[in-house]
């Protein structure tokens, strides 16, 4: 299954339908509700202006992705002030099924038209090789890992632009 993408400004509908998705073991490490700083985030209309819905050629809201400041990705050795932060969900449904690739790639073409950055950034819990596989083949390498504040590990993944 190929889906396409278009990418609007996350509108409170689209919002509260993320808010309630639920991931199976041991992804629901990223159900929203689990961050209560990340889900504050997204439902605040006045903080969320970095978040855009991938919405399928269906119509259903399909995932989001997040630029900038509301991604930032702490740490790593990447210095290039011009490369831009990014945050991403797919929705529940559809992961493993093989869209990842698909769906990553519309989301950083979406990021190059708008924002034209040097580079791309992100981090990604260490547990999760399904995910860490698809950067890798969307060209995003490992450059480091952070610990957060609760003890999760994180991998610091980054991409030319």
């Amino acid at each position: 299954m190929i889906l396409v993408y278009s990418f609007e400004q996350m509108n409170d509908e689209q919002a509260q339908e993320i808010a309630a998705w639920r991931y199976e073991p041991p992804y629901d490490f990223y159900d929203m509700p689990g961050d209560p700083e990340d889900l504050e985030v997204l439902l605040a209309p006045e903080r969320r202006r970095n978040y855009y819905a991938a919405v399928s050629g269906g119509g259903g809201l399909a995932g989001f992705f997040c630029f900038g400041s509301e991604a930032q990705v702490p740490g790593g050795d990447y210095a290039d002030d011009s490369a831009i932060d990014v945050g991403l969900g797919l929705r529940p449904d559809l992961a493993a099924k093989g869209l990842g690739l698909g769906f990553v790639l519309a989301g950083l073409e979406f990021a190059e038209d708008r924002f034209a950055p040097s580079g791309f950034r992100l981090s990604i819990a260490t547990f999760n090789e399904r995910a860490i596989r698809v950067y890798e083949r969307t060209g995003f390498w490992r450059t480091g890992t952070f610990t957060s504040n609760e003890g999760d590990r994180f991998l610091i993944m980054v991409r030319e632009g």
